[in-house]
């Protein structure tokens, strides 16, 4: 069998996402714009196979013909007849639900591939025995002689998505290095040309001339339209030596039923604000405009607390090896009123709290854009992954000055939150009863604080193409180095575009920090409702889940590469370092033997501490990491944040031997399952599935029960592509 650490085990927790009361509260008008909406979602969803590895289009197109021609528990009964024990069927459904909750057979959080944990053979045999196979021979066989083998290599550069030797991605072609993708960065920047929709391919001509693709995500390629923004970027160019093309139409098919449900829940919008931003998502879709998606956002921010929240496109850049192309992600959710009203009044505090940051008030924004900021039950997340909370949109020219939107999802903290008191790690026993009572509400305030006020705050300083500067040259100081201001982001490029590999998991740090920072505050706690002793225990607590979140992020480094493959958890590793460099036994970290003889550790916080020795640390660490995102500082942003990142054997911590134990000790991440809502004459209902592997699985086949087959050839068409 595999290495543990690349399978998904058979007692895998799986939890139902609920958003009954939510969607009961729902008109039959709201019911309608969320049935849309979630359909759309789901669609573009299924663009995250192409983004995630070569195989995986394959992999879900297999298992889709399965389970449509026989559900788990039809399936279970060939299974067992072909040989397979209870426990290799069971693996066969983990991994199936693994593939469908991850869309793709890497993890979404940590970017670690997962393969069937049974046998090859006797998977084959099940596969090409199947009800499926009877009625598509060739079809079944085609997709298994396709996928098979990927399916269950561990070939070192296979183990992880990356770039070049690193590991796999089909954001690039397979041909590309990092060197190719800062070229191909700085041509976008040239061209004021964003990387979020594309995709990149490299060929070598006869004469060792460079060629690229740069290839954009939408439903029209080359027909002939009045489009004149997209049309004049189509083209050819000769850059830096090297031959570019510009073209689109990738994902076609997917994004054209994407456009069909957007355009069906337009009739269900609640206002102007709404039809516009479907409209231009529309618009974006279409013509692979991301000014057009700009626009839509635009509307989105002035969409001031709707019942339906929902966010659509190519968002998050984490999984891109350069970390400038976004993943497909749409979501649908419900209002959850009761959080939402404690944030409501964080919102209200914002701009007190701001003050309180620790970094000069010319490096934070002119003017607070009050945002939105709403506590939400999902109803549908499509993408890799469901997150805890949101801040968006990511573009940081509308960030910093028409505003953004904060969510926490309730449901999904609520699954967060349940921990059993025996699977809970790297606590002193002393500490776990107050760790499982107090994590939920800790986490609520974490949350709150890392969205609004972490990735809220903060002014980048630019230069627009007209060479007019958004702050004061001559007065502004860099209270690090006591002088002038020496850098700054030029007209094209971005956060993302500069500090490239290490954006996300900086900006996460940089947002970490603030929540703990700012959880000291008495008004804060004061908000979410807790004082005197439990709002202590509430501090504490929020502490000590950040120290062992570091050191349980060790299972998401990669000695061989020594990389990170998971941009949160880096981020958190880093906190730990900082913490721990704060000395005076503020925090420590002790490999010690467990009580099955095997190697453990304990992670401690001396919780009189916090104020007196964090904080400060915290400050300095916090400061540093504003002003070098500031001033666009790449080189100095770099040295700080990947020297904290190190992962090294040297004494005390020994980090590389503890990772060891990490692995040995982890959980793994849950799998979600989430509702359907399918239309019944005019009236949407709700569709629930069990928490089970085989739950998730009958979700994913209900989702598309009328175009499975043709969703089947429209993947497997692009797959080849």
């Amino acid at each position: 069998m595999a290495d543990t650490q690349y399978i998904l085990p058979n007692d895998i927790g799986v939890s139902s996402l609920d958003c009954r009361e939510a969607f009961r509260l729902l008109s039959s008008t709201e019911r309608l714009y969320a049935h849309y909406l979630s359909r759309a979602a789901w669609y573009g969803g299924l663009a995250v196979l192409l983004q995630t590895s070569p195989e995986a289009p394959y992999i879900y197109a297999l298992l889709s013909r399965l389970f449509r021609a026989q559900d788990p528990d039809q399936l279970r009964q060939h299974a067992l007849a072909e040989g397979l024990t209870e426990e290799e069927y069971q693996a066969f459904l983990v991994y199936a639900a693994g593939v469908y909750s991850n869309m793709g057979n890497y993890k979404s959080f940590g970017d670690t591939k997962f393969v069937p944990n049974l046998p090859k053979e006797k998977l084959e045999r099940v596969i090409l025995g199947s009800e499926a196979a009877q009625q598509h021979p060739e079809e079944v066989r085609g997709l298994w002689q396709i996928c098979g083998e990927l399916m269950f290599s561990l070939e070192s550069r296979l183990r992880h998505l990356g770039l070049g030797k690193e590991g796999i991605t089909t954001y690039f072609s397979g041909n590309c290095t990092m060197e190719d993708a800062k070229l191909a960065q700085d041509f976008l920047d040239s061209q004021n040309l964003s990387a979020y929709n594309t995709r990149l391919f490299k060929e070598v001509g006869q004469d060792g001339k460079l060629s690229y693709e740069v290839r954009l995500a939408s439903v029209l390629g080359t027909e002939p339209n009045l489009d004149s923004e997209m049309t004049s970027k189509l083209k050819s160019y000769e850059f830096q030596g090297s031959h570019f093309r510009v073209t689109r139409g990738d994902y076609a098919p997917i994004l054209q039923k994407v456009v069909e449900q957007l355009e069906k829940a337009k009739a269900y919008a609640a206002n102007s604000h709404q039809e516009q931003m479907l409209a231009q998502y529309i618009e974006s879709f279409t013509q692979g405009s991301i000014e057009a998606h700009k626009k839509g956002s635009r509307f989105w921010i002035q969409d001031k607390g709707p019942i339906v929240e929902s966010y659509i496109g190519f968002i998050e850049s984490y999984r891109d090896p350069f970390g400038s192309r976004g993943e497909f992600e749409g979501f649908v959710a419900m209002v959850n009123k009761a959080m939402s009203a404690k944030f409501e009044w964080l919102v209200a505090s914002a701009e007190q709290l701001l003050k309180e940051l620790p970094w000069p008030p010319a490096f934070e924004k002119d003017k607070f854009l009050t945002p939105d900021f709403t506590s939400l039950d999902v109803l549908t997340f499509a993408g890799s992954g469901i997150p805890a909370g949101i801040n968006i949109p990511n573009y940081d020219d509308l960030r910093q000055t028409e505003g953004f939107k904060n969510v926490s999802l309730g449901n999904v903290l609520a699954v967060a939150y349940a921990t059993q008191r025996e699977k809970l790690t790297f606590l002193e026993e002393e500490d776990k009863d107050l760790y499982i009572r107090w994590k939920g509400p800790s986490f609520d305030v974490q949350v709150g604080l890392h969205e609004l006020l972490g990735h809220g705050s903060g002014k980048l300083f630019m230069q627009d193409e007209k060479g007019a500067f958004n702050f004061d040259q001559e007065t502004v100081i860099n209270p690090e180095t006591g002088e002038q201001i020496q850098s700054w982001y030029r007209s094209g490029e971005t956060w993302d575009s500069k500090f490239s590999t290490i954006a996300s998991s900086y900006e996460e740090c940089r947002a970490e920090s603030v929540g703990l920072y700012l959880c000291l505050h008495p008004r804060v706690l004061e908000i979410f409702g807790f004082e005197g002793a439990d709002a202590e225990d509430v501090v504490y607590v929020n502490w000590l889940n950040m120290v062992r979140a570091g050191l349980l992020a060790l299972e998401f480094y990669t000695p061989e590469a020594s990389s990170w493959r998971q941009a949160h958890m880096q981020a958190r590793f880093v906190i730990l370092r900082v913490l721990l460099e704060a000395g005076e036994g503020l925090v420590t970290v002790t490999p010690t033997t467990g009580s099955d003889g095997r190697p453990d550790a304990r992670v401690r916080l001396d919780r009189d501490k916090i104020r007196t020795v964090g904080k400060p640390a915290l400050e300095r660490f916090l400061r540093r990491l504003q002003v070098l995102k500031s001033t666009g500082d790449v080189a100095g942003g770099r040295a700080l944040y990947e020297g904290y990142a190190a992962v090294t054997d040297a004494p005390p911590e020994c980090f590389l031997s503890l990772r060891d134990t990490v692995l040995l000790r982890k959980e793994a991440r849950k799998l979600i399952v989430q509702p359907n809502t399918r239309l019944e004459g005019s009236e949407v209902q709700l569709l629930e599935y069990e928490a089970s592997a085989a739950g998730l699985i009958r979700s994913f086949s209900e989702r598309f029960l009328k175009d499975g087959p043709e969703l089947e050839k429209i993947l497997t068409q692009l797959g080849h592509s």
